[in-house]
């Protein structure tokens, strides 16, 4: 047989595709086994400024999208707080940082598939108007998701608490990317993109419940209280509430399937405070708003509290040690709160406040031990499935 009569070799089947296909797929292999990774990062491999420019690309994208559609992914309480000169300054810095490194490590060979996707981040969000999107008149009352919400939230959140958590660690060997990290990111999202719907059902409970109590004369005398006396008032009584719902939780078994998604976390850091069922987010708030609602604090006050309760709710979860001396017997801290998180007997049905300390100390559920951190966190026994439904689901499940 004359060699050009020789039958070709087929070539693999992973190469018949054309060439664009193969990159895309192995692009999202990569970026598939990103997301399911966990540990630390070490430097000089170019993976910390790989996930910077996949996040900041993927937020940027994000951003420029609810600049296209602000009735729809933008907060309208939150619109009214921030400048949108401003908003726009930190989304076209953005962009120059995802873009830059992204270029950068191509050039230099690190991970270029994943680097090559967020450079296409930053592509697509420039065609689509970048930082310079105009944005019109447009309706007020549309349903919408907190897109802005969650992407400032999570700059604002990463920024302070990473770093925090770096300088003034817990357990120094707690990796960023700890173990379940995912599961709580999607928690984290979740809880912010429903922001509207959470505060529309809020609001409502909380006017049909509690309207009833309002009496203007009264909110008008509590208004007239000096700013930070009233402050400290409704923190009190926020927290008041507060520790009453949190022992319920912990003390009715029924309630206890909700608040245990609460506490499956097994490594508490900034993220962790996000794992929560929906359900008793609502509950939550309700139980702690209505009587801020019929007390009638100053907006101001409210507003200054919110920003505390915010605050807290991430920092008391961090992975963070700092020497608070006698001012951990008077306000909650991160030492104080992971004890509340722990599995260890001791720790069992304790330390239920959010601000106060002392309340515990009131009432008599204050930890008592002679160490001084928990060893093991999470619910006895492990039981609580991973995974965001799996976990909103597990409170219906038969027992």
């Amino acid at each position: 047989m004359d060699a050009s009569q020789k039958p070709l070799t087929p070539l693999p089947e992973e190469e018949q595709h054309p060439a664009i296909v193969r990159v895309a797929d192995a692009t999202i292999r990569d970026a598939n086994a990103l997301l399911h990774a966990n540990g630390g990062l070490k430097f000089g491999r170019g993976m910390i400024g790989t996930i910077l420019a996949l996040v900041l690309g993927f937020l940027c994208l994000l951003g420029v999208l609810a600049f296209h559609f602000p009735q729809y992914l933008t907060t309208p309480e939150l619109r009214r707080a921030y400048s949108v000169d401003v908003i726009r300054q930190i989304l076209f810095v953005s962009l120059l940082i995802s873009g830059g490194l992204s270029l950068a490590n191509i050039v230099l060979d690190n991970r270029r598939r994943l680097n090559g996707l967020a450079f296409l981040f930053v592509v697509v969000a420039v065609a689509l108007g970048g930082s310079r999107v105009p944005v019109g008149d447009f309706p007020d009352h549309t349903p919408y998701i907190g897109m802005d919400w969650f992407i400032l939230d999570l700059l604002g959140s990463t920024a302070i608490f990473v770093l925090l958590e770096k300088l003034f660690p817990l357990y120094k060997k707690q990796p960023v990317f700890r173990a379940e990290w995912q599961t709580d990111m999607v928690h984290f999202a979740v809880n912010h993109f429903i922001v509207g719907l959470v505060l529309l059902v809020v609001n409502f409970v909380i006017h049909r419940v509690f309207g009833w109590m309002v009496h203007a004369d009264f909110q008008q005398m509590v208004q007239h209280i000096w700013f930070i006396p009233q402050l400290l008032l409704c923190m009190l009584v926020a927290d008041l509430m507060e520790y009453v719902t949190h022992r319920a939780y912990h003390e009715v078994p029924f309630l206890w399937r909700f608040h245990a998604v609460h506490h499956s976390v097994k490594t508490m850091d900034w993220l962790a405070g996000s794992r929560q069922h929906i359900l008793e987010l609502i509950v939550t708030r309700v139980a702690v708003l209505g009587p801020l609602f019929v007390l009638g604090f100053d907006k101001a006050v409210v507003d200054v509290y919110i920003i505390i309760v915010g605050f807290q709710a991430v920092f008391n979860h961090a992975n963070v040690h700092l020497p608070w001396g006698p001012l951990k017997y008077i306000f909650v801290t991160p030492d104080f709160h992971h004890w509340h998180h722990s599995s260890e007997d001791e720790a069992i049905d304790k330390n239920y406040a959010a601000h106060f300390a002392f309340i515990d100390y009131l009432f008599g559920t204050a930890v008592k031990s002679k160490k001084a951190f928990p060893e093991k966190y999470g619910v006895v026994g492990d039981y609580m499935p991973d995974g965001f439904v799996n976990q909103q689901r597990f409170p219906f499940r038969r027992q």
